[in-house]
């Protein structure tokens, strides 16, 4: 994280005894990135954080494994609406697509999570709809629709739904951490101004959450897949901690998006990038108005990228006609050129004639620089024609 928080009782100074009331010594748990060279936290624990007293193998759930390459090689339109909804918000995914880099899945929830622990890589989950509390190491976070929920590495949490409705969650699996573009800081980690969104839009845990109990279990994601610890006390047992490292909430409707005389590329709505893939937003704005511009994505090519689009909102007038609508995910995979449907420029140039003058459109997307695999869950619901809209 770019800047430095404190939360709940913290000594003076780091590495010093640290008593509790009872004089036995608070546990100190150092959360450090890339060998401690990089961004890291100090956390207080009441209990040692180093407690367990078992360890067992979990399977992943067939709905969170297998995908195959996009062969042949096609644009494609998914309905993750239509998955089976139900389960947890971590072994109630459903792989959507993959590559080394970062595994996009989606869960539609209607059980509250266990604690859970991703050791392979930050996490960010965009709530699509629903309302939760994030229940972690470092406090509780309240969570709802347009969040984007980044969770950083090695981090104990589970999310506690705070409604009846269904907790709908697009989560991106990174193989590293996610973190503001570098364009967005300065070189001592402070947002710009150029930047679409800065410090005040980012809500972090503000107190502590200490929690009782003994022989507590910890799903743990690592590299050899699936394990559980029992921890011999409740790991979210915390009284302080400080640092850079926590996890944070931004929502997509505080984005500012960036507005130009004509249509601008994809790179001004990006907002946190991950090893080898970008996350973006696409929110409303002002149309291009240049008076000659095509307020409408011209075609392009990313021959370097898989995009995948999860159309959140509004009216997405470029795929108008071609089934895209809320709720739908495409991939435009590299050794294809997208871009409009047949129409929609004329259609768009029409509407801004007759004094259409801004977008309602809401997007997040994913572009990876290597190609995303197909999960099967995402093949199941998929709309099959879609390759051919363009051709119509």
């Amino acid at each position: 994280m770019p800047y430095y928080r404190v939360t709940g009782e913290v000594p003076r100074k780091r590495h010093i005894q640290f008593r509790r009331p009872d004089g036995g010594l608070y546990a100190e748990e150092l959360m450090g990135e890339e060998g401690f060279s990089s961004d890291s936290s100090l956390l207080y624990h009441v209990h040692l954080p180093t407690a367990i007293v078992k360890s067992e193998g979990v399977d992943l759930p067939a709905h969170a494994g297998g995908a195959s390459p996009n062969h042949p090689l096609m644009p494609r339109h998914f309905k993750p609406h239509d998955l089976t909804a139900g389960g947890d918000p971590v072994l109630g995914r459903h792989l959507l697509m993959a590559n080394d880099d970062v595994r996009i899945s989606y869960v539609a929830a209607d059980a509250d999570g266990d604690l859970y622990r991703n050791s392979v890589g930050d996490e960010c989950v965009y709530v699509e709809s629903g309302t939760a509390r994030l229940e972690s190491t470092y406090g509780a976070l309240e969570v709802g629709p347009g969040d984007y929920v980044v969770i950083p590495t090695g981090t104990i949490h589970r999310f506690v739904r705070t409604g009846e409705d269904l907790l709908r969650l697009m989560v991106f699996e990174a193989s590293g951490h996610i973190r503001p573009p570098k364009r967005y800081l300065s070189q001592y980690g402070q947002f710009l101004e150029h930047a679409p969104y800065s410090e005040r839009d980012l809500r972090a845990p503000s107190e502590p959450l200490v929690l009782e109990g003994e022989d507590v279990p910890v799903l743990v994601r690592h590299r050899g897949g699936l394990s559980r610890l029992t921890y011999r006390n409740h790991p979210l047992d915390v009284v302080g901690w400080d640092g850079c490292l926590y996890p944070f909430a931004f929502n997509i409707h505080d984005f500012e998006p960036v507005v130009k005389r004509t249509h601008a590329p994809p790179p001004v709505h990006q907002t946190f990038e991950g090893p080898n893939f970008v996350i973006c937003s696409f929110c409303p704005r002002p149309l291009d108005f240049h008076p000659e511009a095509i307020p409408i994505p011209y075609n392009h090519h990313n021959v370097d990228s898989d995009e995948m689009m999860f159309y959140v909102g509004g009216d997405y007038s470029a795929r108008k006609g071609s089934g895209i609508d809320v709720g739908s995910i495409s991939l435009h995979p590299s050794g294809f050129t997208h871009g409009p449907a047949p129409g929609a420029v004329e259609g768009v140039i029409e509407a801004v004639r007759k004094g259409h003058t801004e977008t309602t459109e809401m997007a997040v997307m994913v572009d990876t620089f290597r190609p995303l695999n197909i999960g099967h869950q995402a093949s199941s619901v998929e709309v099959g024609d879609y390759a051919w809209t363009w051709a119509r």
